[in-house]
């Protein structure tokens, strides 16, 4: 969608708000023995208590309220009480919320404990590959352009980034156009223009970046069983650079 009016901002911002609250809740309880379906209940309680829907149920019958990836897993991973975290492994915490008719999503990696070297460089690397690649969101920018940055940035680190998965439009719905490729993608000749709302979601693994889809019929996880990592947030294209919809304010 794009920002047509103010009752458009403020919707995308009150979901946003929802959505990082739930996050920031989330990563405060990350320990060595938390399931992740407690980490699922506490994003539940974050989104029942602002009136918000958890857009996977909504849109795709998800078996969760929230998407939650441990080490090998990049996306998509399910909440459950068998799944307990410990030491050393990285944990991806994916929200997206429903509110009033518009949706955010956002996507942090936390690592649990003490992690390796390795690993704290690959979730440093996913973040600092979303912000380089803020500096190409302007009007008149075409998508590849943010993949090209991400996939210098993460290449720089030794990653490889995951080109199964990538960003999107979003806001009445999950997955919207255009599609944001997280590499410098020959068909990513969409044309970033005023209002867009967009996920920039760097999605990067240790080892080659191939994946599939697990039994469960939901997990993406790495084909090579490397740890991956994703940083993810929505925002507006504006011509004076992007509006950050789920960061703290």
């Amino acid at each position: 969608m794009s920002i047509e009016d103010e009752d458009d901002l403020q919707g995308m911002l009150a979901a946003g708000h929802v959505v990082r609250t739930a996050l920031d809740a989330m990563r405060a309880a990350v320990a060595p023995g938390v399931t992740t379906a407690a980490l699922d209940a506490i994003a539940e309680r974050v989104m029942r208590e602002h009136g918000a829907r958890s857009a996977p149920q909504l849109v795709y019958d998800f078996p969760g309220v929230t998407c939650i990836s441990v080490n090998d897993e990049l996306v998509h991973g399910i909440p459950s009480r068998a799944r307990t975290l410990g030491e050393g492994d990285l944990v991806k915490l994916d929200v997206t919320f429903e509110k009033a008719g518009y949706m955010a999503d956002a996507a942090i990696t936390v690592p649990v404990g003490v992690v390796s070297p390795r690993a704290r460089a690959l979730a440093d690397c996913a973040e600092r590959a979303f912000q380089q690649a803020l500096r190409e969101v302007r009007p008149g920018r075409r998508v590849r352009d943010i993949g090209r940055a991400i996939e210098q940035e993460v290449h720089r680190a030794g990653f490889s980034v995951v080109r199964m998965l990538q960003g999107h439009g979003i806001g009445h719905t999950i997955h919207e156009d255009p599609m944001v490729p997280n590499w410098d993608d020959p068909a990513g000749e969409a044309v970033l223009t005023e209002g867009l709302v967009i996920t920039v979601e760097p999605i990067i693994a240790m080892g080659t970046g191939d994946a599939y889809e697990a039994e469960d019929g939901w997990t993406i996880r790495t084909s090579d069983g490397s740890f991956a990592a994703h940083h993810e947030h929505t925002l507006v294209v504006r011509e004076g650079g992007p509006l950050l919809l789920t960061v703290a304010a």
